[in-house]
């Protein structure tokens, strides 16, 4: 892993302990590597916590290859499920946890350790919040938890009270670079700036644009904010044309993305009856990019809409 040190070597030494805790809520805004961070540590405990710098001791291992392949008998992670249509359920239900149970009645099968990680607690109803907090607050012996969570107030605080948090932070700009360098080397460094300037310290933000053309997006949206009003519908559509069809679905699930975000962005920096224009816009951009794939609505008429508040802007 690139970054994280602090919270690597926190939870190495209490893995060291007689007695670690059982229960990690993993917190901070979402794209930092809070998953990423569990699955290595995760893997470097079953591997039998190899000696090493971070969790490097792991990889390559027999637990490893398991993990990747989902056939470790000692590891599982409780995430949403898709329905009977093939669609991601927007919970984790109650039977996910209760899936969990048969793996607690018995000893580890291969490692000294059973590993469970939930991705992402804020996900859970309160009926599978409830079931799992049994398992917290009587934790089966020689289980880990590792519970990631964007928005650790949501949860019940009961459960927050029976897990040690591990706080993330943001990664520095060229920290996030190193890995868009590492994941993504088929960018050019146009768009590699792109991305480390709109990550914000969240390369996972970052690398869910990676094939989008983030750079020459960007300028075109820096283009529709100045554009005069009279010029600003044709400019707009010439946008919305380049992203509509199957072969533009990353560039448009980005703009979707990107679109409320420059708008928020330009609104900080306005005052009086500008800025509540901004925030106006904004608000309605959120709302119409957050059910546009959900509702299937149409992509060009979407980023038409969604460009034309973009070149509001120019106005003021």
């Amino acid at each position: 892993m690139i970054g994280h040190e602090a919270e690597i070597e926190a939870f190495k030494a209490a893995l060291t302990g007689d007695r670690p805790h059982h229960g990690w809520l993993l917190t901070g805004p979402q794209g930092l590597g809070k998953a990423l961070f569990a699955r290595h540590a995760a893997t470097w405990l079953l591997s039998g916590k190899p000696e090493g710098q971070g969790f490097t001791g792991g990889e390559g291992s027999k637990a490893a290859a398991l993990i990747a392949a989902g056939s470790h008998p000692d590891f599982r992670r409780l995430e949403r499920t898709v329905d009977d249509k093939g669609k991601l359920r927007s919970v984790i239900r109650i039977d996910e946890v209760r899936a969990l149970q048969p793996l607690f009645r018995q000893t580890p099968s291969i490692a000294d350790w059973r590993v469970v990680i939930v991705d992402s607690a804020d996900e859970m109803n309160t009926q599978s919040a409830n079931a799992l907090l049994k398992n917290l607050e009587e934790p089966p012996q020689q289980t880990l938890f590792f519970l990631i969570s964007h928005a650790p107030g949501r949860l019940l605080p009961t459960i927050r009270s029976r897990c040690r948090a591990l706080r993330f932070r943001r990664l520095a700009d060229a920290q996030v670079d190193s890995i868009l360098e590492h994941e993504a080397p088929e960018l050019d460094d146009e768009d590699r700036a792109a991305l480390v300037r709109i990550a914000a310290g969240a390369p996972g933000s970052a690398l869910r644009f990676a094939e989008s053309g983030i750079a020459a997006l960007e300028e075109a949206l820096a283009e529709l904010a100045i554009t005069p009003r009279e010029a600003a519908p044709g400019r707009a559509m010439a946008l919305a044309r380049s992203l509509a069809g199957k072969t533009n679905t990353a560039r448009y699930e980005a703009f979707l993305e990107r679109g409320p975000a420059f708008i928020a962005e330009q609104a900080r920096e306005r005052t009086g009856p500008a800025l509540a224009r901004a925030l106006a816009d904004w608000e309605a951009a959120s709302a119409l990019a957050a059910g546009a794939v959900a509702l299937s609505l149409d992509a060009q008429s979407v980023a038409f809409d969604l460009a034309r508040k973009i070149a509001a802007l120019a106005e003021g």
